[in-house]
């Protein structure tokens, strides 16, 4: 079902360029040849299901996806970013015996309790040239490995939650709840071959998986990796690759805003830039939209829905929400009792679809938990739905903070703060307080060169919410905590309370 996507593209576009990082670039025809020889690789090191990758968002990366599965392998992606204690922990409960990783990780990667084969120690490039070489005597067509044979049901990605809230599940993608995903995003976004696409997130996390690997190869179109953050680099990329499709963290698009020579010449070619992971500040947006002349569209989604649940268009759009749900999926908001509300109510956020998980591995209590029997997966997100479907999220339900008996949205306090000149980013969280229950207690940090106080900033909240929803507190850090992908880590904050 994935396999068989790249195998078409590498038939109707063979020497197209398919997947490029710094180091090397592929045309379809060599990935195809590069996931063939991989396939040979993941069969001898292991006769077990699961097949762990460590590696960058690279070439080589796509190359070893591609064979894992081909050899009928469920693919474990590892995230570098982790301690060895914590990357063992998911080893052992993914039933790992090889894992597939880069050199530049030998330390971690020696911590593992498993077999490490090193992608440097392979001899690919010979293996490719002698692959060509037969497929040239035979005429130009390869000889094909059998596909395996899978399921809409069966797990194509078995991908570990970063645990921004306590310990990671691993998340049963299908082969079904990819392909999904990946043809409603191409309909929704109206995503064509001829575009180009930058990949930024990396290729462990759901969002860098299909949005950056699955739809291009879908597509046949071609897709840059860059395998580190660099904002000036980023910036040139974009100009000299013509990038026209790529998607960020919102804190990326302000590391963006930093890059002081750069300007709308250098967006020329953008057409479609996406927001996820977290809010996007409304000044992000503004300050982006006033320098490079693109708006930044945001979209919303989680690892449980393949990842990607709505999306804002140029053609539909609505400022502060993060779009529609994409075909084929619902999204509701719900109260604690289960019932569904109204138009613009604020409730959690519910997601029903052929994206939604079949469950968390080995973890049927938490599955129970997360999907209902008629099939809606429970977000934890708190949100609401407009009576044109545009959804908009208010904050995550345990994040929510009750002061004396009222609800209080992180996310509504936070968009207030960044409405100050000063503040470069917020994070609301609540503290216990022995009178009113919870206390409203804010994290900023301060735009370059820029200065403010606690009370200056609490005194800019007064006339723009509610005095129960002012901070009573705001701690101003150099920087938050943040997870693999950037997104901030709130229990982090806890801790440092």
């Amino acid at each position: 079902m994935l396999v068989e996507t790249l195998l078409q593209s590498a038939m109707l576009r063979g020497d197209k360029p398919a997947v490029a990082d710094p180091s090397r670039s592929l045309t379809y025809r060599q990935l195809a040849g590069l996931s063939i020889i991989m396939r040979g690789h993941v069969e001898q090191a292991t006769q077990r299901p699961h097949v762990g990758i460590l590696l960058p968002s690279t070439t080589a990366f796509a190359g070893t996806f591609y064979g894992a599965l081909w050899a009928g392998k469920t693919v474990v992606p590892l995230n570098f970013m982790l301690q060895p204690a914590e990357l063992a922990a998911i080893v052992q409960d993914a039933e790992l015996d090889v894992i597939f990783a880069t050199k530049f990780f030998r330390e971690l990667a020696g911590a593992l309790p498993c077999k490490v084969v090193y992608v440097e120690d392979l001899p690919l490039q010979e293996q490719l040239v002698a692959l060509a070489q037969a497929a040239a005597a035979a005429g130009g067509v390869p000889q094909l490995p059998s596909m395996p044979s899978v399921g809409t049901d069966d797990t194509a990605v078995l991908l570990y939650t970063s645990g921004t809230s306590g310990k990671p599940k691993g998340v049963c993608q299908t082969y079904g709840n990819l392909r999904s995903d990946m043809e409603a995003c191409v309909e929704k976004a109206q995503l064509k071959e001829e575009h180009h696409f930058l990949g930024l997130l990396p290729l462990f996390h759901s969002f860098g998986l299909t949005a950056m690997l699955l739809v291009p190869v879908r597509l046949g179109a071609s897709v840059f990796y860059m395998p580190r953050f660099l904002p000036a680099a980023v910036i040139d990329a974009i100009r000299e690759q013509k990038v026209s499709v790529t998607m960020m963290i919102a804190s990326m698009y302000t590391a963006l805003l930093r890059v002081k020579s750069a300007g709308p010449e250098d967006m020329r070619s953008v057409k479609y830039i996406l927001a996820g992971g977290e809010a996007l500040p409304d000044a992000v947006f503004e300050a982006f939209r006033d320098r490079f002349g693109v708006e930044v569209l945001q979209g919303y989604g989680m690892s449980e829905a393949a990842p990607v649940v709505s999306l804002n268009t140029p053609w539909a759009h609505k400022v502060g929400t993060v779009g529609q749900a994409i075909p084929g999926v619902t999204v509701a908001a719900f109260d604690d009792a289960g019932h569904q509300l109204g138009a613009n109510q604020i409730g959690e956020l519910w997601v029903k679809g052929p994206i939604v998980m079949k469950g968390y591995y080995k973890k049927p209590e938490e599955t129970a938990a997360a999907l209902t029997p008629d099939g809606w997966y429970k977000s934890g997100d708190m949100g609401t739905v407009d009576a044109e479907g545009f959804i908009k999220i208010t904050g995550r339900k345990k994040e929510m903070i009750i002061v004396g008996g009222e609800n209080v949205y992180p996310r509504e306090i936070e968009a207030v703060l960044e409405q100050h000149p000063a503040v470069s980013e917020s994070a609301v969280i609540g503290q216990h307080d022995p009178s009113r229950g919870e206390v409203v207690v804010a994290f900023v940090t301060l735009n370059e060169g820029a200065s403010a106080t606690d009370i200056e900033l609490r005194e800019f909240c007064r006339d723009k919410i509610a005095g129960y929803k002012i901070p009573r507190r705001v701690i101003i850090s150099s920087e938050l905590p943040r997870g693999p992908t950037g997104k901030i880590l709130k229990r982090k904050l806890h801790e440092l309370l």
